[in-house]
């Protein structure tokens, strides 16, 4: 072996005694930190591929959420909307591209906005799924000493909350349900474009409803100056949501903070949608009600005896309350609406109700979710299936987040049906059941369509089931022949219908609607000018029919 000199540092310790004995820092804080970084990025390996998949091996991912995690890493720098339409997985793409960065080492403080309804599945979910300890918001609640916080909007808007989190630098931000902040003059926007933050997902399966503003405004909040400023935004593109897909420009600088997977391409087609209309015609006592309300409010606003008619079509309870409000609006007394009030007292039990206890029936043991417009026909069927000896649930907005859990629980666990309102449309994963009832069809197929989703979603392994019912001779009659069943609504993937409204140039299809039954003097109007609708319609969409949605 060779001979080793071997030359000491004498001066070395002496420096190091002298500096630590004077409080002189042993090197510049901006240079330590600098280093600290650079040292944190060399820890995982490989960078080029998703570390965080070895750490959960038991999840299965589906291909496209896989590639929209390594999309938004690699190519987005963390940064990007996530616009899968629902029941496509956006949280658990947001949850997989936190858990790479956690993996990492790149990310530490995390705040997760929600809505109220949706923090406790969060927290389920990252937990379960991901093995990642998010804390839920609490009275009293420090927003300094918890590393991974979910919480509602609403709340971290609040003083004392906004100031403390506008206080703290953020590495990683996710906003679900992002389409609240679309407009840029809103208190929701400018917080969440204040939050100081490195990392930020906004989750939203609707990003363009009404105008291409609403695009500029999400993205801003990402990557500001990506699309220019706002009064060169609108003179270079206006306001109209086809320039989005028409102008190859804009739909490529989009696309650089933009991930939209639609369900076409993505759900097994060994998973499928039977759709089945049940028709139902009223008991001549209902039906000389039912005329008898058009009759009755002939003075009053076209849009009240639509309600009412729409209302009666889903329950006596319904159609009864609105009538007791119009009771009391009127200081002088109404003997139209009181002869109304006295008449619905008297009927027997809703037809529809009598085919739900049929039709659960006939779908023997299984779950079955039911979805009603108004809380006075939920109130009513609970009491009607009971004793008809069904077990249901109850779901609603007004339920605090623990009471929304424990139904659902109750749901999977116990009961055999859940009765819900709108609520019910969103947030809630309920893969375990596979058969729908829409009491009550929704004027505007969007929501329709956040109804299906609940039950034919990702990890959804049955065909699933829709009944629709329908009184004949009605309201809802006009609704279902014109508006869904010749535009194919219930099978077709509703996103496609936004890009055709808005080259029709109507903003809300359930607005144009309403405007047709107000201001039409008979059915036979209203016939007509459902049917001009969707012919234009369906014509404008044979001319998109080889475009595709971003």
């Amino acid at each position: 072996m060779k001979h080793i000199e071997l030359i000491r540092d004498h001066s070395f310790i002496t420096t190091l005694t002298k500096q630590i004995e004077q409080n002189i820092p042993l090197s510049p804080w901006d240079l330590f930190q600098l280093n600290f970084q650079a040292e944190k990025t060399t820890i995982v390996s490989d960078t080029t591929s998703l570390n965080a998949l070895k750490h959960l091996p038991h999840i299965t991912f589906m291909p496209h959420q896989i590639s929209t995690a390594n999309k938004v890493i690699q190519q987005m720098n963390g940064r990007a909307i996530l616009a899968d339409e629902v029941g496509l997985g956006k949280t658990i793409e947001a949850g997989l591209i936190l858990k790479e960065y956690l993996v990492r080492r790149l990310v530490k403080k995390v705040l997760i906005l929600v809505p109220a309804s949706l923090i406790n599945q969060w927290v389920k979910e990252l937990h379960e799924k991901f093995y990642i300890q998010a804390v839920p918001y609490r009275k009293n609640f420090s927003w300094q000493t918890i590393d991974i916080v979910i919480a509602s909007l609403d709340t971290a808007k609040r003083p004392p909350h906004r100031e403390q989190i506008l206080s703290e630098n953020y590495d990683f931000v996710i906003i679900d349900e992002a389409h609240k902040l679309k407009n840029e003059k809103t208190i929701n926007y400018q917080f969440v474009k204040s939050i100081k933050k490195t990392y930020c997902l906004l989750l939203t399966a609707t990003p363009l409803q009404n105008s291409l503003i609403e695009v500029f405004n999400l993205v801003s909040i990402l990557k500001p100056g990506l699309l220019g400023n706002l009064d060169t935004f609108k003179k270079t593109f206006g306001h109209k949501r086809h320039e989005l897909m028409n102008n190859e420009y804009l739909k490529q600088l989009v696309q650089q903070v933009m991930v939209r997977n639609t369900r076409k391409k993505m759900i097994s087609t060994d998973v499928k949608r039977h759709i089945n209309t049940v028709d139902l015609n009223f008991s001549e006592e209902e039906q000389q009600f039912y005329q008898m309300i058009q009759q009755n409010t002939a003075e009053l606003p076209k849009l009240i005896t639509t309600t009412l008619q729409r209302e009666f079509c889903s329950s006596r309870e319904a159609c009864f309350m609105t009538l007791q409000n119009l009771q009391n609006k009127y200081n002088e007394p109404n003997s139209s609406i009181e002869h109304l009030v006295d008449t619905v007292k008297q009927l027997p039990h809703h037809k529809k109700a009598e085919r739900v206890v049929q039709l659960i029936k006939e779908i023997g043991d299984q779950k079955v979710i039911i979805f009603t417009e108004y809380r006075a026909t939920q109130y009513y069927l609970e009491h009607y299936l009971t004793m008809h000896n069904i077990s249901s649930v109850p779901f609603r907005g007004g339920f605090k987040q623990s009471k929304k859990d424990w139904m659902r629980q109750l749901f999977e666990h116990q009961a055999q049906v859940m009765i819900a309102t709108e609520a019910g449309g969103e947030g809630i994963n309920l893969q375990f059941c596979h058969h729908l009832i829409n009491y009550d069809l929704p004027w505007n197929p969007l929501r329709l369509e956040q109804r299906i989703g609940r039950i034919h979603r990702i990890g959804q392994s049955d065909d699933v089931n829709i009944y629709n019912l329908v009184i004949k001779q009605t309201i809802e009659e006009h609704i279902v022949n014109l508006l869904y069943e010749k535009l194919n609504l219930f099978e077709r993937v509703v996103g496609k219908l936004d890009k055709i409204l808005d080259t029709l140039q109507i903003a809300d299809i359930e607005e144009e609607i309403k405007n047709i039954f107000a201001h039409s003097l008979s059915d036979g109007e209203i016939k007509i000018k459902l049917d001009n609708l969707t012919k234009i319609i369906d014509e404008v969409n044979v001319n998109h029919e080889n475009e595709e949605m971003i």
